[in-house]
């Protein structure tokens, strides 16, 4: 706005009036507030003062409007010919909300606070009545309400910004009204660069045209006049049901949405009109709907419209390093409109009763050929919805290192085509969630999964591949040791169990080998290695030791105490009685864990873990206030899932809870103290829920098959994640313990692949 009205005062006897210097700096100060806050006014926890669509806003309006126009009251705007009555009302409704509000918040914070976070939200929600209603809850309905706010607010400043323009046109010397309107694209006028109507009774008699002056705007990449937008709103009555059955108005949105010309922009600018959620009303049930929760960042209508971006920047190659496989197969789709509607209805259902996953699919069943879909397209599309969540589900709470997860998820995706639409989807989704939430660690999980899935789906890989593939590991590793004595090789290779070569690469193996066979000749009773992966900014800890009951839990405990962050763990028992456990790490910030100082304490705190001398809980009491108050606001139901179906060998069990420090440690705890021997885990975090899998035998080496004994599980993981025991553990039994997002890395064909290369393993293509 603020280059816009620049360019417009350059060359004119205008510019000479001290008005446009006081405008230019207004306008600037607020270009610089919104890039300071984030630039969205979708964010979840917003700043309702100095934030996009905040109080502040309206104020600089105002400020500009008593400096150019005199007046002293909104309200005389009207008779300058800047807001119409309607606008006015609206500016008065937004600021008596947003005063509302930001008392609301200083009287209970007890002092100047300017964001509306989550706690107070729920508070302020009570004390203004909001209740809940229709699967919605009181605070979500609150904060819907600011959101529209918000973005009436934008919608002033748009309407105001043009006032000033118009004002401007009309003091020009060299002015000549007829010139006003002498280019035009589409058959719409333009104006200062943007198209507009020379009428508004355009959009009452053919109403489509609401909808091909966005489709003109993005192909000739044109702003839409503020005026043709308060007349678009003035007429968004006439989008009916008629004109959503008309199918040259589902030809134009269609067109719009999937454009090669960037569609996030347009789309964004018919959701600001009201255009888009009159015209698809199931999108407009999720307009300024909030997701109250600690991982999503955005309202639902703002996620899915990122979602496009993405998807659009993906197509461009835009993305090629962060996502370099996504980026290619995005072009080997058979139906690139089956991707594009994909990830538009995605989230369609959010806020719904039920699963918004099959709710949603319904909707793309009913909505797709009203869109001009083919029968097949349709079909694609409600499975992609339906399924959505189904590969970052699997690549970061299942091993995929287990051929069985891969066989269960190929058999769930059964075609190349989905696997492919599948993989660009999910990039699309997870990076639209928020800043930091994509990372290099998911990046190589979901290749890997598809990597591996396309394998099978190809008919590349027989059900025997998993033994063969143990066997081909071996000859591998026994040619890279050609240098030791062929007895001291085959003793090596004696120890290690099966699943191993299924999990490590050949170029990991070796670096084992050199870290146990250099122990043993030391007799040290432990043996630590890390190795940092600047491309995945983790760090691998491998740690050799003398297996014992509670060795996974003590170690959790000990990286929790050394501030480092969980993402994964792979347990191997070795048939001479010690353990190979690897993990992932990053530091408290996401990063790699590779500050000296931290490694040291890192090795400290296990060195003391493993022989009994760390006492974590103490250490990490201390960590719960701050965690107390900033999630004591959500309410996550404990849950504990036990699968027998999802590994041939192993029990796969799952525990959902409010995340809180040390959580880990005290659910391992818990499993210990049931003699369960924990092979791999899975630890992710999704904001306020703590989402842990482990893949378990008992002490024989079996499933836990038995309702008693699954009953048992449930009852003692629940106690863990309630807290029941934590009161009276110190240091015993229920300890928490670090955690965040996702899964272990891969080597060609397995989990926890040396991160420290890119080589051989085609985790880092």
């Amino acid at each position: 706005l603020k280059q816009r009205f620049v360019l417009e005062v350059q060359s004119s006897s205008w510019n000479k009036n001290p008005s446009v210097s006081f405008i230019e700096a207004k306008l600037a100060e607020r270009e610089k507030r919104h890039q300071r806050l984030g630039d969205s006014r979708y964010f979840l926890e917003p700043n309702i003062k100095d934030g996009k669509g905040g109080l502040r806003d309206l104020q600089s309006l105002f400020w500009i409007a008593k400096f150019i126009y005199n007046v002293a009251d909104i309200g005389k705007l009207v008779s300058q010919g800047v807001f119409t009555r309607s606008e006015v009302r609206k500016f008065e409704k937004a600021q008596r909300f947003l005063w509302t509000l930001r008392c609301h918040l200083h009287f209970l914070a007890g002092r100047g606070e300017e964001r509306l976070t989550f706690d107070q939200q729920i508070e302020i929600a009570k004390r203004l009545g909001y209740k809940a209603h229709a699967g919605t809850r009181d605070v979500e309905r609150l904060m819907k309400h600011y959101f529209l706010i918000a973005k009436d607010v934008g919608d002033l400043t748009r309407i105001f910004c043009a006032a000033l323009e118009a004002d401007q046109l009309r003091r020009l010397t060299f002015h000549i009204p007829m010139l006003r309107f002498r280019r035009k694209a589409g058959g719409f006028p333009i104006e200062s660069n943007r198209l507009t109507v020379a009428d508004g009774e355009i959009f009452a008699k053919d109403p489509v045209q609401m909808l091909r002056i966005f489709q003109v705007a993005q192909k000739n990449k044109l702003d839409i006049h503020p005026y043709a937008l308060r007349w678009i709103r003035q007429n968004l009555s006439k989008i009916d049901r008629k004109l959503r059955k008309e199918p040259r108005a589902n030809e134009i949105f269609l067109d719009i949405l999937t454009s090669p010309q960037q569609s996030e922009l347009t789309l964004r600018r018919l959701n600001e009109a009201g255009v888009f959620g009159k015209f698809v009303p199931d999108f407009g049930r999720v307009v300024a709907q909030m997701q109250y929760n600690m991982y999503h960042h955005f309202t639902v209508d703002e996620h899915t419209i990122r979602a496009i971006g993405i998807l659009h920047a993906i197509e461009q190659g835009d993305l090629a390093q962060e996502a370099p496989i996504a980026s290619t197969v995005v072009h080997k789709v058979v139906s690139r409109r089956v991707l594009f509607v994909a990830v538009l209805l995605h989230d369609i259902a959010k806020g719904r009763p039920g699963d918004h996953s099959a709710v949603g699919a319904k909707i793309a069943e009913r909505l797709c050929p009203r869109l001009g879909l083919s029968d097949a397209e349709t079909e694609t599309v409600a499975w992609l919805v339906l399924h959505h969540l189904a590969m970052s589900n699997t690549a970061f709470k299942r091993d995929i290192g287990e051929f069985k997860t891969i066989q269960d998820f190929a058999g769930l995706v059964q075609s190349p085509e989905r696997l492919k639409l599948l993989l660009v989807l999910t990039v699309a989704d997870i990076r639209a969630v928020g800043p930091n939430v994509w990372n290099a660690w998911k990046a190589a999980l979901l290749r890997e999964l598809y990597w591996r899935c396309d394998e099978i789906l190809s008919g590349n890989v027989s059900a025997e591949r998993p033994a063969a593939h143990a066997h081909l590991a071996q000859e591998k590793l026994r040619a890279r040791l050609s240098d030791w004595p062929e007895a001291a090789v085959d003793a090596h290779l004696s120890v290690l169990p099966e699943p191993y070569w299924l999990i490590y690469d050949t170029d990991a193996q070796v670096r084992h080998a050199t870290m146990m066979r250099d122990s043993e000749q030391r007799s040290a009773p432990l043996a630590m290695e890390t190795r940092v992966d600047s491309y995945l900014q983790a760090t691998e800890v491998i740690i050799y030791a003398k297996d014992s009951s509670g060795l996974f839990s003590a170690l959790a405990g000990a990286m929790a105490v050394a501030g480092a962050t969980i993402y994964a763990a792979q347990i191997i028992t070795l048939g001479n009685g010690m353990a190979l456990d690897s993990f992932i790490i990053q530091d408290a910030a996401g990063g790699p864990f590779d500050r000296p100082a931290k490694l040291a304490k890192l090795s400290t705190a296990i060195d003391k873990a493993v022989d009994g001398r760390l006492k974590p809980m103490q250490e990490l009491a201390k960590r719960q206030i701050g965690y107390k108050s900033r999630f004591g606001v959500f309410k996550v139901t404990p849950r504990v899932l036990i699968d027998n179906r999802a590994s041939e060998i192993h029990t796969v069990v799952e525990v959902n809870g409010r995340d809180r420090p040390g959580l880990l440690y005290q659910v391992t705890q818990a499993l210990s103290a049931l003699s369960l021997s924990i092979h791999s885990a899975r630890v992710a975090t999704y904001g306020e829920r703590a989402v842990d899998v482990f893949y378990v035998q008992d002490r024989d080496g079996n499933k836990v098959e038995a309702k008693s004994a699954k009953a048992t599980v449930e009852r003692k993981l629940m106690e863990a994640l309630t807290g029941v025991d934590a009161a009276g553990a110190a240091d015993g039994g229920s300890q928490p313990a670090a955690k965040r997002p996702v899964t272990a890395p891969r080597g060609k064909y397995g989990v926890a692949a040396g991160p420290q290369k890119k080589s051989k393993a085609r985790i880092s293509p």
